[in-house]
């Protein structure tokens, strides 16, 4: 009776150490690793790699495509889940399952796949070639490549809740005539706002990142349709260490503090939410 307590607390230990350990030499050290590097020639010369005229034009590009995926996927994402939990049709069960499709596909293949359907010789590429509207290799197709990679996101945050939120307070709320906007913001987005919160900051950040769709329907032309990833990239291809590690360290802790920050809110809101 005396030593299986001592065992229990030795077992859990040794479980805990073990998922740290593997936890640090995943993702601690490597981090840290990485900020080594960025600032192994000092404050000074980040900064100046930070500041470059390629990388300031690299990080507009970067943000501006992030918005524009991330108001598309909230909106689309949040309906598409609605419809999904809300609603039957014929071919539900095929539209749940290929909403992962992002998921299961390599974003190169990703990339491909559009290049096929808007590229200069694509189904749709030709006929938006010839009134002047090019996809691939321009922004739009970047956006495109963006808005596919993190389509499951919010999607597959809101499903789950909803789900499991039911129908019956909606249905109450019908009843005693509250129309559907209304039943919407008092009844449904309570249940939902966190896990749409979760969803947005997963997009936000997978956005950021996003580099294999973007190689393939960029053309990754200098100054013009060049991500950070794709400047990393080009910076380690061509020697620049110092460019490539302070971008690279930026994009990290620029996401880093977006899933820190929403974690952190949570909690915060839910005990003020408890305590009240």
């Amino acid at each position: 009776m005396v030593g299986k307590p001592r065992f229990g607390s030795l077992g859990r230990s040794l479980l805990i150490l073990a998922v740290v350990g593997w936890f640090a030499l995943l993702i601690l050290v490597p981090s840290l690793a990485l900020f080594r590097a960025a600032i192994s020639g000092g404050v000074g010369a980040f900064w100046r790699a930070l500041t470059s005229p390629e990388a300031l034009t690299s990080f507009q590009l970067t943000i501006g495509i992030t918005l524009i995926a991330t108001v598309v996927n909230t909106v689309m994402g949040l309906l598409l889940a609605l419809v999904l939990t809300r609603h039957r049709f014929p071919g539900q069960t095929f539209v749940d399952g290929l909403v992962d499709l992002p998921f299961a596909v390599s974003p190169i293949v990703a990339g491909l796949m559009l290049v096929v359907v808007y590229g200069p010789n694509g189904w749709l590429g030709i006929p938006l070639n010839a009134i002047g509207f090019q996809v691939v290799y321009a922004w739009p197709g970047m956006v495109l490549a963006t808005i596919f990679v993190t389509l499951p996101f919010v999607v597959r945050e809101v499903v789950p809740v909803l789900r499991e939120f039911g129908v019956d307070q909606e249905e109450v709320a019908y009843t005693l005539g509250a129309g559907r906007w209304r039943t919407f913001r008092k009844v449904t987005w309570p249940s939902i706002r966190w896990g749409l919160a979760y969803g947005v900051t997963l997009t936000v950040a997978r956005s950021l990142g996003e580099f294999g769709a973007l190689l393939v329907v960029s053309g990754n032309i200098l100054g013009r349709t060049q991500t950070t990833t794709l400047y990393v990239h080009d910076s380690i291809e061509s020697f620049n260490t110092e460019g490539a590690y302070a971008a690279s360290l930026a994009l990290a802790a620029v996401s880093f503090i977006l899933l820190i920050g929403m974690e952190s809110l949570r909690r915060r809101v839910a005990i003020r939410e408890g305590t009240e």
